[in-house]
C-alpha cells in the first residue's frame, strides 16, 4: 500500500472531491452561483435561473427573452415522437412519475433529440470557413454537397412531417429582431439561411429548417456551447415528457404496447413448422 493510501484525508480535502462553483450550501443557507436563493425566489424567472445556473450571470432581458421562445417552442411533438410514446408506456406498467420520464428522456439521443447539438456544430464549422475567406453561399453549397455525397441529412433542415415546420418563422422572426437591435450578432442566423438555400437549389420543393435548427440559432447566437444546446433541448422536452406522462397515468391504462391490441405485428420469419 503506498504512502499517500495511509495518510487520512483532511476535512479540507474530502470537501474538495466535489468542489463546485455552482452551488454552495451551508446550515440555513443556499446560494445559487453567489445569489442567496431567498433573494432568487419571486424575483428570478426560472428561464433566467437557468442561464444563471449554466453560465454564470443572469442574461439580460432580450436574451432571457430568447432563450425563453426557444425552450417554450420545443416542448413537445406529440404521441408519436418515439421519446413521448415510451414515456406513455412506460407510465402504463406500474412504474413511478419519475420513471416514466426518464423512460423518455433516455430516448433522446444522436438520432431522436440530437439534431440541435449536430446543426450547432455545422453553423461553427460553416462560420470558421466562412473567416478563412470561403463566400457563405459556397461554403453551405460546400457542405450540402459533403453530406449528399455521404448519403446524410443536413441535421436541422427538413421535417419528416411538417411541409415547413410552424416554429420555423416565429423564432426567427424574434432573431432577426434580435440582431436589428444588436441584441446577437447575426452570425449563425446568416450561417442557417445560407444552408436553406444551398439545400432548395435545384430542388423543386425547399427543404426550410425545423425545430432544431431554428433553435440551434438561438442558442448559437445566445453563446450556448453545442452540447449544451442538446442539454437545453433535454430540459425543454421533458416538459411535455411529463405532461403526457402524467395523462397516461390518469387514465388508468395497463400495460399499452406500441399497437392497439387488435393490431398485431407483422411477421417475416418462416412459416409454422414441427419440430423435428
Amino acid at each position: 500500500m503506498s504512502a499517500a493510501a495511509d495518510t487520512p484525508m483532511t476535512r479540507g480535502e474530502v470537501g474538495d472531491w466535489w468542489a463546485t462553483g455552482v452551488t454552495r450550501i451551508a446550515p440555513g443557507e443556499i446560494e445559487l452561483r453567489g445569489y442567496p436563493v431567498q433573494d432568487l425566489i419571486g424575483r428570478a424567472t426560472f428561464v433566467d435561473t437557468v442561464w444563471l445556473m449554466l453560465r454564470g450571470e443572469f442574461p439580460d432581458p432580450a436574451r432571457s427573452r430568447l432563450l425563453e421562445a426557444a425552450l417554450m417552442a420545443a416542448v413537445d411533438h406529440g404521441p408519436q415522437a418515439p421519446s413521448i410514446a415510451a414515456a406513455r408506456m412506460a407510465a402504463t406498467c406500474g412504474v413511478g412519475l419519475n420513471n416514466a420520464v426518464a423512460t423518455g428522456v433516455n430516448l433522446l439521443g444522436d438520432v431522436h433529440g440530437g439534431a440541435g447539438q449536430q446543426c450547432m456544430e455545422l453553423l461553427a464549422d460553416l462560420r470558421a470557413r466562412h473567416d478563412e475567406g470561403a463566400a457563405l453561399d459556397d461554403a453551405a453549397g460546400a457542405i450540402v454537397a459533403e453530406h449528399r455525397g455521404q448519403g446524410r441529412y443536413v441535421p436541422g433542415f427538413g421535417h419528416r412531417f411538417h411541409p415547413r415546420d410552424p416554429r420555423r418563422d416565429p423564432l426567427l422572426d424574434l432573431v432577426e429582431k434580435a440582431v436589428a437591435e444588436g441584441v446577437v450578432e447575426g452570425r449563425s442566423l446568416e450561417a442557417a439561411l445560407a444552408l436553406e438555400a444551398a439545400l432548395a437549389r435545384g430542388r423543386t420543393r425547399p427543404v426550410p429548417m425545423n425545430i432544431d435548427a431554428a433553435t440551434a440559432v438561438i442558442y448559437a447566437e445566445l453563446g450556448f456551447a453545442p452540447e449544451l444546446g442538446r442539454g437545453l433541448f433535454v430540459l425543454s422536452r421533458s416538459v411535455g415528457i411529463l405532461a403526457h406522462a402524467w395523462e397516461e397515468r390518469q387514465s388508468g391504462a395497463r400495460i399499452k404496447g406500441p399497437l392497439p391490441r387488435s393490431v398485431l405485428a407483422g411477421y417475416t420469419g418462416p412459416a409454422s413448422r414441427t419440430l423435428p
